[in-house]
Formats: C-alpha cells, structure tokens, sequence
C-alpha cells in the first residue's frame, strides 16, 4: 500500500469520527448546570444564636432585610483569619467610597470557630484591628458547631506539641448572604479587595 493510500484512508477515518462525535453533540442531552454559585440554591446558611463582642446576643435574624459578609475563623490564627479579615475590611472600605447607599445595607460578621478561647472578652480586643461595622460572634461549643454545620464549614482543633497548645484548622471562605439570608456567592481567602467589592455592589444593584 503507498504512502498516499495510507494518508487518504487516515484522512477519511478521522472525517468519519468527526463527523460522529459532532453528531453526538448534537444529539446529547443538555447538561444541566447544578454549580451552587450559578444557581444561588446552595445549601449554605441557615438559623444560628451566638453572642456578640459587647456580650448580646445575636441571630441570623436580627439581619434580614441587610446582606451579609460571613467569615469562619478565629482570633488565635496566625496568618489566614487576620489577613482574610484585613481583605474583607478593606472590601468594604472600597464598596464605602464608591457605593456608600450599597455599604450600608451590608454587615460582616466574623464568627469563631475556637469557643474555648473566644470569649466575648477576646473577641471585643480583636473586632477594633478590623472594620468598625465589624461583628464578632462567639458562644457555647454547640452553638458554634451549629452555625458552622449551616454554612457547611470545616473545622478541627490540631494539638501543636512543640508549644504545648493547639490551632484550629478549618475551611477559609467569605460568603455572601442575601437578605432573606439566602447564600448568593463566596470568596476564597486569596479573593482581592476589589473584587469582593465589586461583585457585593454588582448583587446589589449599587
């Protein structure tokens, strides 16, 4: 068989399969896009009961009608919570100077995942590091437990054996609530100022 023989058989072999699969696109079902965040449907958030850094307490529903910027982390964090909490800060301070109607209908919450060390007390020495509109919530083992279960947040106590104390390790997101209190985005913990702003104005409407 010559050469040439060889290519218009390749040739036509590779028609054959390009027509087939072009073909089976066509006539394939839709996929059905279930991305959380497309669908703004995710199972994220619900009903909590914590306390705030002034010692009263706080539930999801003292904030409806408001969206909200929630943050999972604690106060004992060496590096993510504090520079996450500093970006959130920062977001808010930008939607502030150019969408001061949009920054008034958002409150950030900041609710600790390590109780134990979280007291109220603890917390109204860290919330001044960060936004003035900052919330720091805080409460018993099992409330927390239940505030993070709603937000599907990760999180586990790791002994450190060199210090003889332990950190917590836990999932790093900012979500975005709506107000009915419904989940509408999040942002992982590398998420830039400006773009936090800009997508929290953009699902306003500001």
């Amino acid at each position: 068989m010559t050469p040439l023989r060889i290519a218009l058989i390749a040739l036509l072999a590779l028609l054959v399969l390009g027509g087939g699969w072009l073909a089976w696109q066509k006539l394939r079902p839709p996929l059905t896009i279930t991305s959380a965040t497309t669908s703004g449907t995710a199972a994220v958030g619900g009903p909590f009961e914590l306390v705030d850094q002034t010692g009263e307490t706080r539930r999801d529903g003292d904030y409806r009608g408001r969206y909200m910027l929630v943050y999972f982390g604690y106060t004992y964090c060496p590096d993510v919570c504090p520079t996450t909490l500093l970006i959130m800060s920062r977001a808010l301070t930008l939607l502030g100077e150019t969408a001061p109607a949009a920054a008034k209908q958002v409150v950030p919450l900041f609710i600790t995942v390590d109780p134990e060390r979280d007291t109220v007390e603890a917390m109204a020495a860290y919330q001044p590091s960060f936004h003035p509109d900052l919330v720091a919530l805080t409460g018993t083992p099992e409330q927390v437990a239940a505030a993070a279960k709603a937000y599907r947040v990760y999180y586990a106590k790791v002994e450190d054996q060199a210090s003889g104390t332990y950190l917590m390790d836990h999932s790093s997101f900012i979500y975005l609530m709506g107000p009915d209190g419904a989940y509408l985005t999040h942002f992982d913990h590398l998420a830039q100022p400006e773009e936090i702003a800009e997508s929290v104005k953009r699902h306003i409407g500001g």
